[in-house]
């Protein structure tokens, strides 16, 4: 059974809240209500519908690929009903230029104040939201205003990352379509996206199931539970960064991205992380 308190709470999304066994998320420009008693009925606040938890990955089959590994199968067990989100291609996009080099408390903290100052309020099952401000609106917004959400020196690359894609130099949907390494290299063109920051916006939103991101905890979950299996380096040059990464997808085969979501919350957890 999907259950959602592996799942949300596994660094994936950061703009979603409990109340009782109901989970509230922002999710673009709708907020998605999810019940732990049900949790394969998304309800959202348009009417629209979304496979949020990728059932058409056929999950069943999914664990059964990678559970061949005798740690991700360990990890499966372990965390049982995790699963891989699809979330809004220009929210995720933002939120992971957000999270570098900071901590899941306070990329929260941030998107949040950006929505509330920036999205629409609106009400929803008797509880008020902020939805996810459009590209046109941040890129529209001045670089003091965006700053004022706490942001930090990340301020400018949200700014100028949200112009790329309301002036279409950056087109989320057509990397849906495109290959790992075209969507990584158009990617990483944008100031404030290296290839950790590229490879989760691909896992969690541009269909790149085989996205394996990689940083200091995926890093020691590699040393962990995997040594001298891998060439892990404490310091990724970019050119390592890639040549672990292909070793990696290479193994891992093409639901790589599952086995690290997998990993690193098994890390994390086992660090007593907070999430």
């Amino acid at each position: 059974m999907l259950n959602l308190e592996h799942t949300i709470n596994s660094g994936q999304v950061f703009l979603w809240e409990r109340y009782g066994n109901k989970w509230y998320g922002i999710h673009g420009d709708d907020v998605l209500l999810v019940d732990q008693s049900n949790p394969e009925i998304v309800v959202s606040y348009s009417g629209e519908k979304y496979d949020l938890f990728r059932q058409s990955d056929n999950f069943n089959k999914v664990i059964r690929e990678i559970a061949k590994d005798v740690i991700i199968k360990e990890a499966t067990k372990r965390f049982a009903g995790m699963r891989l989100l699809r979330q809004d291609p220009f929210q995720c996009y933002i939120s992971f230029i957000v999270s570098a080099n900071s901590n899941i408390q306070n990329i929260r903290l941030s998107l949040y104040k950006l929505a509330k100052k920036f999205g629409k309020k609106v009400r929803f099952n008797g509880k008020e939201f902020f939805l996810f401000p459009d590209a046109k609106k941040i890129s529209s917004a001045s670089i003091s205003e965006i700053s004022s959400c706490g942001l930090g020196y990340r301020t400018k690359y949200v700014h100028a990352a949200s112009e790329a894609v309301r002036s279409g130099a950056i087109d989320l949907e057509l990397l849906k379509k495109s290959d790992y390494h075209t969507a990584r290299d158009e990617l990483c063109k944008i100031d404030g996206i290296g290839n950790k920051v590229a490879d989760c916006i691909m896992l969690f939103s541009l269909e790149k199931t085989d996205a394996f991101p990689l940083d200091r905890w995926m890093l020691r979950a590699l040393h962990n539970y995997y040594p001298g299996r891998f060439t892990v380096d404490e310091s990724l040059t970019e050119r390592r960064y890639h040549i672990l990464h292909d070793e990696l997808r290479e193994y891992f085969g093409a639901y790589a991205g599952y086995c690290q979501q997998f990993l690193f919350k098994m890390i994390r957890d086992s660090n007593q992380k907070r999430w």
